[in-house]
């Protein structure tokens, strides 16, 4: 469950003769990051770096723009108002916005180049636009019609997409379009990714290009199987009755195949993936000269992948390797082909650490590429030439992402040469051949700054310098921003939990304050990081709490030994954690244990469900948005792979790690809050833990909101809902230091 954590906005205090931010300034135009950039690209011939960037006037609507190399100039390349003034989204396309997590925007959401850096390639709306760079007002409309997924082919001869569920080609050089796929209706989806696939696999995609275009290999998969759930969806003015294909855990997953398909002949070839069909197809990727297509399987309990060569031009398999563990196989985007070997990249947990490995394409090993007591986030790029590949990693901090640079061959495996400099947060997205990059680099007390750099680090160019001057939305608050300290605490086993805590305005030492804790604490998250916007946990400090995070046991971007202990028993180690958190936060002086609180939001939410059910003697309330309560509810591949079994094989297991179990010891006030239209954490979670609270004579507040999905999106339900939990908060807390 990868939670759209909303936008949480800021507020610094200003002295009395200042003008303060309010929650209503918070969710205003323009943000208060500064002018953000995102999807940043490096066209293929170096010459201009892409991005999107929002409007001044809806921060949410995004144009692209381009920095020109070659001039050194900035200018907004495709205006999304102009090519589409007014948007109508499908079904499909409002869905898999939800699955992306970017329900809150519109206008362009991403884009592609072509392979001579001349075109790109944009949708919006459900149409798809070719733009020459040269010529970007004269964008030429090359398909209609709820098109998704669209993708110019390696040697740029086709476009490609998902139209009504089949696979279509567009050949640029005829103008000719193929529909590859003809049985795509009903239950049956051609070139796509399960709902399970992009919710919990980051599986965006469903089907892959051979780099010199000759074949395409696509999954088909058939929902037939899969349960239907049928969810009320109620909006302020109507309830629309849903019938979704929503595979529970313990329930039949979709069936899948996967196919090769030749876009000029559109014939189609099955690929055998073996005979076991309750499996998952994670990934398929092609070798560098297309002679070689690999997919990956993972059964059903996730603790075996196995990767698999598949001869292209007969259909012959050799598996290469196999990840087996006690617990869960962790899938991941990094299988990379080298291009003047044959060999790849692939990257393993099976040291206990995520670490770089080289393989010939017989499956035999060569070397590590990484190792030592930390870990890869991911391979940024590799410079086949010079030897090197490119990743992201904490090595350093674990609160930080830096940019570091090892050898292919392995002679600096343990000691990476870090790029990037500045205590923080880097996001790099490099050009294709390695040479340069873009770096996003942010720290709590510096907003999104975007550089273009060489690959060893030196500055080319400001992108985005985004200082903060008079100019900069934020300046005026930035004064008085408060700062976040970091530490870390000891959990019952000996591990280090890493917190963050930012102490109220006019701090005073000898007064004792109220807690606001925020939690998310599930797997795939990681909230103590050394980072810019933090913005509620800002505003929060600001009235008056001690704001404290604390990344419990459990929590991504660390060892497996940390991640591992959650396995077949959620809620029991990540709630022990934040309640050593409590405990740690009552020793001190300045804090008052007895007006501690805490919010969190989906996995946060059912932590903080089991925090006031495991500790309403130390917890004085709680506010739980979107909670998963019965795990049994939730989707397959995540739930049983953190879980275990299924609700038939392990039901102890489940109900130890659900809400329902636990009911009797929660004694403190609670703010539920859930949307009336969420696919992802269903409803039902919510209505059903109604219900034992109703049997159970336990009084609590709720409050719903039509319409919405899981992030609780749009301006003005971000701040209705932030501004609920704010008066919460107060009413029962209060907002005053105790003298």
């Amino acid at each position: 469950m990868r939670l759209l954590l909303c936008l949480l906005a800021a507020f610094a205090a200003a002295p009395a003769s200042a003008e303060r931010l309010t929650l209503d300034r918070i969710h205003a135009d323009p943000s208060l990051a500064g002018p953000g950039v995102k999807n940043l690209r490096v066209s293929p011939d170096g010459e201009r770096v892409t991005f999107l960037r929002g409007r001044e006037d809806n921060q949410f609507q995004q144009d692209l723009w381009e920095y020109n190399m070659k001039d050194k100039t900035t200018h907004r390349l495709v205006d999304s108002k102009k090519l589409v003034p007014s948007e109508n989204l499908s079904l499909e396309e409002k869905a898999r916005r939800e699955r992306a997590r970017t329900a809150s925007l519109s206008g362009i959401l991403t884009y592609s180049w072509s392979p001579d850096g001349k075109q790109l390639l944009v949708p919006i709306a459900g149409d798809l636009y070719l733009v020459d760079v040269a010529k970007p007002d004269a964008a030429r409309k090359v398909a209609s019609g709820n098109v998704l997924d669209p993708k110019i082919s390696p040697k740029g001869r086709y476009v490609s997409f998902v139209r009504d569920q089949n696979l279509v080609v567009i050949d640029l050089k005829t103008g000719a379009e193929r529909q590859l796929t003809q049985d795509g209706k009903g239950t049956v989806h051609n070139g796509e990714a399960e709902f399970v696939a992009q919710e919990e696999m980051d599986q965006t995609t469903g089907y892959y290009w051979a780099p010199d275009d000759s074949g395409i290999a696509y999954k088909r998969y058939d929902e037939a199987p899969v349960p239907v759930a049928r969810r009320f969806e109620i909006f302020a003015d109507r309830t629309e009755v849903i019938d979704q294909h929503y595979p529970a855990a313990g329930d039949p997953n979709v069936l899948v195949d996967l196919f090769i398909v030749s876009p000029e002949t559109g014939v189609s070839r099955k690929v055998d993936i073996g005979a076991e069909k309750d499996i998952y197809l994670v990934r398929a990727d092609w070798s560098a000269d297309s002679k070689t297509l690999v997919y990956q399987r993972q059964t059903r309990d996730q603790k075996r992948l196995d990767l698999v060569a598949v001869n292209a031009a007969t259909l012959a398999q050799r598996p290469l390797l196999t990840e087996t563990s006690k617990t869960w196989v962790s899938i991941h985007n990094d299988l990379h082909f080298l291009k003047n070997r044959q060999a790849f990249i692939w990257a393993s947990e099976r040291s206990g650490r995520n670490h770089l490995y080289l393989y010939d394409l017989n499956g035999k090993l060569l070397n590590p590429i990484s190792s030592g007591e930390w870990g890869i986030d991911d391979v940024l790029a590799v410079d086949e030439a010079a030897g090197k590949v490119y990743v992201s990693s904490n090595k350093d901090a674990v609160i930080d992402k830096q940019t570091y640079a090892l050898a292919l061959n392995g002679s600096t495996a343990g000691k990476p040469a870090r790029i990037t400099a500045g205590d923080g947060w880097h996001e790099a997205k490099f050009a294709n051949n390695g040479k340069i990059f873009v770096d996003t680099y942010s720290s709590p007390t510096t907003p999104p700054q975007v550089s273009i750099r060489k690959a060893d680090g030196a500055m080319v160019q400001w992108l985005e310098h985004n200082e903060l001057n008079a100019s900069h939305p934020f300046a005026k608050y930035m004064p008085d921003l408060l700062p976040t300290e970091f530490g870390t605490i000891k959990a019952k086993d000996g591990q280090t939990l890493y917190y963050s805590m930012i102490k109220p305005a006019g701090f005073d030492a000898a007064k004792k304050y109220p807690v606001f804790l925020f939690t998310y604490g599930g797997p795939h998250s990681q909230r103590v990081t050394r980072t810019w916007g933090n913005y509620f946990d800002q505003y929060m400090a600001q009235q008056g709490f001690v704001v404290f995070r604390l990344d419990n046991r459990g929590s991504s971007r660390r060892e497996r030994a940390f991640t591992d202990v959650i396995y077949n028993n959620l809620g029991k180690n990540e709630v022990e954690d934040q309640v050593t958190g409590i405990d740690w936060l009552g020793q001190q002086s300045f804090v008052d244990p007895k007006r501690v609180g805490v919010f969190g939001w989906s996995y946060g939410g059912f932590m903080t469900l089991r925090l006031l059910a495991a500790a309403s003697d130390k917890i004085a309330m709680g506010v739980s948005v979107a909670p998963v309560t019965d795990w049994a509810l939730y989707d397959t591949h995540y739930t049983e792979q953190f879980v275990g079994g299924t609700p038939k094989s392990d039901p102890d297991a489940y109900a130890r790690s659900g809400v329902f179990a636990h009911l009797d010891g929660l004694k403190s006030p609670l703010l539920l809050v859930h949307g009336m239209a969420d696919d992802n954490v269903l409803f039902s979670n919510t209505t059903r833990l109604i219900d034992e609270l109703v049997k159970r004579n336990v009084q609590f507040e709720l409050m719903t909101y039509p319409g919405a999905k899981h992030g609780i999106s749009g301006r003005s339900s971000q701040r209705h809902v932030y501004g609920l939990i704010e008066s919460f908060f107060k009413k029962n807390l209060g907002s005053t230091a105790a003298k």
